[in-house]
């Protein structure tokens, strides 16, 4: 199980939402560099990051920061936030990340999901933010009439490398996972899913290791707000 530690940047600054709203936001001190160099130093091996900046823009307004942690802190990386072309993706590729997540723009327009699978072969990731079943965009601002399930098996053979899950109810609020609707998506997905939103304790880390087709866990909030302990969280990574 991978646990991927995360850091959400907005203003050049560590932040958190709930339910994805940016209006609803909680900052932190610690700069992105700062809090990447923790995770480091606790022993962490990959790296969650969201340019909520890029999210809202469609650029890749936090690429230095981005580049910055990969140069200091040799950490596997995948980051996601408003990536919606070639060239963005590229930067990023550039810059040494291992994944680039694909979120709005690919559910938008499929034939950029499955060119940019083709183009980049083994670094592009998928992001499936859901609410109640259906895929929400454009930093969860709009509900897609596209249910999760359906949409995924349309682009299931395209050659994503990596599916990254979100319960939008659950995100922010440390109310453990939701376990159920991941499941239904990891036993039709052709690649590993991370589960993402809602994790509240080192009980969900471990529920998670006995799911199949679960390659890791994303955690946010319950690290900022000091409820898991990175030397406890550090101990069920591998």
């Amino acid at each position: 199980m991978k646990i991927f530690p995360a850091i959400d940047i907005k203003d050049k600054k560590c932040v958190r939402l709930i339910k994805g709203d940016f209006d609803n936001k909680t900052e932190y001190e610690i700069s992105p560099i700062e809090q990447a160099e923790k995770y480091k130093n606790h022993g962490f091996k990959n790296l969650h990051i969201v340019d909520l900046d890029g999210a809202l823009t469609g650029e890749t307004v936090n690429l230095n920061i981005v580049e910055d942690i990969v140069d200091k802190f040799n950490l596997k990386i995948e980051v996601g936030g408003g990536i919606r072309n070639s060239d963005s993706i590229q930067k990023y590729i550039d810059a040494g990340v291992e994944k680039v997540i694909l979120g709005s723009a690919a559910i938008k327009d499929k034939s950029f999901l499955k060119e940019s699978c083709k183009k980049f072969q083994n670094q592009i990731a998928l992001g499936l933010d859901a609410k109640n079943g259906y895929l929400s965009v454009s930093g969860w601002k709009e509900s897609s009439d596209q249910l999760t399930l359906d949409y995924l098996k349309e682009v299931n053979d395209y050659g994503v490398s990596r599916l990254i899950y979100t319960d939008i109810n659950r995100d922010g609020m440390k109310q453990s996972p939701n376990f159920n609707e991941t499941m239904k998506v990891a036993e039709i997905s052709n690649c590993p899913i991370i589960i993402s939103g809602g994790v509240s304790s080192i009980n969900d880390i471990k529920k998670a290791k006995d799911l199949k087709n679960v390659e890791g866990i994303i955690v946010g909030k319950a690290i900022y707000d000091g409820d898991i302990k990175l030397e406890e969280l550090v101990k069920e990574d591998a």
